[in-house]
Protein backbone atom coordinates (compact mmCIF):
# COMPACT_ATOMS: atom_id res chain seq x y z
CA UNK A 1 0.00 0.00 0.00
CA UNK A 2 2.75 2.56 1.08
CA UNK A 3 4.61 1.65 -2.83
CA UNK A 4 0.99 2.89 -4.34
CA UNK A 5 0.90 6.10 -2.25
CA UNK A 6 4.61 6.92 -3.25
CA UNK A 7 3.97 6.23 -6.67
CA UNK A 8 1.34 8.41 -6.59
CA UNK A 9 2.65 11.27 -4.83
CA UNK A 10 5.38 10.82 -7.39
CA UNK A 11 3.59 11.69 -10.06
CA UNK A 12 1.66 14.23 -9.06
CA UNK A 13 5.01 16.32 -8.14
CA UNK A 14 6.51 15.25 -12.08
CA UNK A 15 2.77 16.43 -13.48
CA UNK A 16 2.70 19.41 -11.46
CA UNK A 17 6.42 20.48 -12.42
CA UNK A 18 5.24 20.55 -16.27
CA UNK A 19 2.06 22.47 -15.53
CA UNK A 20 4.20 24.77 -13.82
CA UNK A 21 6.86 25.31 -16.67
CA UNK A 22 4.10 25.51 -19.32
CA UNK A 23 2.83 28.42 -17.36
CA UNK A 24 5.80 30.05 -17.40
CA UNK A 25 6.47 29.83 -20.93
CA UNK A 26 3.20 31.42 -21.61
CA UNK A 27 4.02 34.52 -19.25
CA UNK A 28 7.23 34.61 -21.35
CA UNK A 29 5.10 35.12 -24.00
CA UNK A 30 2.97 37.37 -23.17
CA UNK A 31 6.09 39.31 -21.91
CA UNK A 32 7.58 39.21 -25.25
CA UNK A 33 4.14 41.24 -26.50
CA UNK A 34 6.55 43.56 -28.64
CA UNK A 35 5.94 43.27 -32.37
CA UNK A 36 8.89 43.48 -34.87
CA UNK A 37 8.31 45.03 -38.05
CA UNK A 38 10.19 43.41 -40.16
CA UNK A 39 8.66 39.96 -39.02
CA UNK A 40 5.01 41.58 -40.16
CA UNK A 41 6.84 42.12 -43.79
CA UNK A 42 8.70 39.01 -43.68
CA UNK A 43 5.00 37.14 -42.81
CA UNK A 44 3.44 39.49 -45.73
CA UNK A 45 5.42 38.13 -48.44
CA UNK A 46 4.91 35.18 -48.43
CA UNK A 47 1.68 35.73 -49.81
CA UNK A 48 2.93 37.50 -53.31
CA UNK A 49 0.77 36.36 -55.61
CA UNK A 50 -2.22 35.45 -53.73
CA UNK A 51 -4.96 36.14 -55.94
CA UNK A 52 -7.62 39.25 -54.98
CA UNK A 53 -10.75 37.93 -54.22
CA UNK A 54 -13.46 40.26 -52.75
CA UNK A 55 -14.64 40.19 -49.65
CA UNK A 56 -12.21 37.32 -48.27
CA UNK A 57 -9.53 36.67 -45.66
CA UNK A 58 -8.76 33.19 -47.05
CA UNK A 59 -5.15 32.78 -48.17
CA UNK A 60 -6.15 29.48 -49.61
CA UNK A 61 -8.70 31.55 -52.05
CA UNK A 62 -7.36 35.28 -51.90
CA UNK A 63 -7.67 38.44 -50.35
CA UNK A 64 -9.21 41.72 -50.80
CA UNK A 65 -6.72 44.55 -49.50
CA UNK A 66 -8.35 44.92 -45.80
CA UNK A 67 -9.01 40.99 -45.47
CA UNK A 68 -5.32 41.47 -45.90
CA UNK A 69 -4.09 43.72 -43.72
CA UNK A 70 -6.17 42.17 -41.01
CA UNK A 71 -4.88 38.79 -41.87
CA UNK A 72 -1.38 39.81 -41.51
CA UNK A 73 -1.52 41.50 -38.05
CA UNK A 74 -3.99 38.97 -36.46
CA UNK A 75 -0.93 36.21 -37.47
CA UNK A 76 0.82 38.49 -34.53
CA UNK A 77 -2.41 38.42 -32.38
CA UNK A 78 -3.63 42.04 -33.18
CA UNK A 79 -7.45 42.21 -34.13
CA UNK A 80 -7.98 45.14 -36.99
CA UNK A 81 -10.81 46.21 -38.93
CA UNK A 82 -12.11 43.76 -41.44
CA UNK A 83 -13.41 46.21 -43.36
CA UNK A 84 -11.36 49.06 -45.11
CA UNK A 85 -13.72 51.71 -44.09
CA UNK A 86 -13.11 50.82 -40.30
CA UNK A 87 -9.75 52.75 -40.64
CA UNK A 88 -11.24 56.48 -41.33
CA UNK A 89 -11.42 57.25 -37.37
CA UNK A 90 -8.58 54.78 -36.57
CA UNK A 91 -5.06 55.86 -35.33
CA UNK A 92 -3.95 59.61 -35.47
CA UNK A 93 -2.33 60.42 -39.16
CA UNK A 94 1.61 60.03 -39.43
CA UNK A 95 4.01 62.61 -41.34
CA UNK A 96 5.64 61.38 -44.32
CA UNK A 97 9.18 61.87 -41.89
CA UNK A 98 7.17 59.36 -39.86
CA UNK A 99 6.35 56.52 -41.86
CA UNK A 100 7.79 52.98 -40.22
CA UNK A 101 8.19 49.72 -41.96
CA UNK A 102 4.42 48.06 -40.84
CA UNK A 103 2.12 51.18 -40.92
CA UNK A 104 -1.18 50.86 -42.66
CA UNK A 105 -1.70 53.27 -45.56
CA UNK A 106 -4.93 54.14 -45.66
CA UNK A 107 -6.42 55.02 -49.55
CA UNK A 108 -9.82 57.17 -50.69
CA UNK A 109 -11.65 54.78 -53.14
CA UNK A 110 -10.85 55.62 -56.56
CA UNK A 111 -14.25 56.82 -57.82
CA UNK A 112 -15.17 58.60 -54.70
CA UNK A 113 -13.17 60.57 -52.52
CA UNK A 114 -14.97 60.58 -49.34
CA UNK A 115 -14.74 56.58 -48.61
CA UNK A 116 -11.78 54.50 -47.74
CA UNK A 117 -11.45 52.19 -50.07
CA UNK A 118 -7.96 50.45 -50.31
CA UNK A 119 -5.39 49.86 -47.98
CA UNK A 120 -1.67 48.60 -47.41
CA UNK A 121 1.20 47.70 -45.23
CA UNK A 122 4.45 50.22 -45.37
CA UNK A 123 7.20 47.57 -46.63
CA UNK A 124 10.17 50.01 -47.35
CA UNK A 125 9.55 53.72 -45.33
CA UNK A 126 11.01 56.30 -47.37
CA UNK A 127 8.19 59.13 -46.83
CA UNK A 128 5.78 59.41 -49.59
CA UNK A 129 8.16 57.67 -51.76
CA UNK A 130 7.17 54.56 -49.62
CA UNK A 131 6.64 50.76 -50.94
CA UNK A 132 3.78 48.86 -50.12
CA UNK A 133 2.17 45.38 -50.18
CA UNK A 134 -1.39 44.76 -50.68
CA UNK A 135 -3.81 43.14 -52.20
CA UNK A 136 -4.46 44.88 -54.93
CA UNK A 137 -7.85 44.50 -57.51
CA UNK A 138 -6.48 46.84 -60.14
CA UNK A 139 -4.52 44.90 -62.83
CA UNK A 140 -2.21 43.10 -60.47
CA UNK A 141 -5.34 41.46 -58.98
CA UNK A 142 -2.97 39.74 -56.73
CA UNK A 143 -0.95 40.76 -53.07
CA UNK A 144 1.79 42.78 -54.55
CA UNK A 145 4.49 45.44 -53.88
CA UNK A 146 3.72 49.32 -55.03
CA UNK A 147 5.46 52.58 -54.60
CA UNK A 148 3.24 54.92 -52.83
CA UNK A 149 4.38 57.71 -55.50
CA UNK A 150 2.71 56.48 -58.12
CA UNK A 151 -0.31 58.94 -59.42
CA UNK A 152 -2.95 56.85 -58.37
CA UNK A 153 -1.82 55.58 -55.30
CA UNK A 154 -0.39 59.80 -54.43
CA UNK A 155 -3.94 61.07 -55.41
CA UNK A 156 -5.81 58.64 -53.40
CA UNK A 157 -3.75 58.95 -50.29
CA UNK A 158 -5.89 59.38 -47.31
CA UNK A 159 -2.95 58.99 -43.92
CA UNK A 160 -0.66 56.68 -42.75
CA UNK A 161 -1.33 55.10 -39.11
CA UNK A 162 0.51 53.39 -36.44
CA UNK A 163 -1.25 50.22 -35.13
CA UNK A 164 1.75 48.63 -33.56
CA UNK A 165 3.15 51.43 -31.07
CA UNK A 166 1.47 51.64 -27.81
Amino acid sequence: MKSYFIIFILSVVLFSSFTSKEKNKSVIRKEQSAIDRDSIIVFAKKYLGTPYLYASSNPQKGFDCSGFVSYVFGNFGMTLPRSSSGYKNLGTALKPEDFKVGDILVFYGYKDKTVIGHLGIICEADGMHSKFIHASSGKAQQVTITSLDTEHYTNRFYKCIDVISK
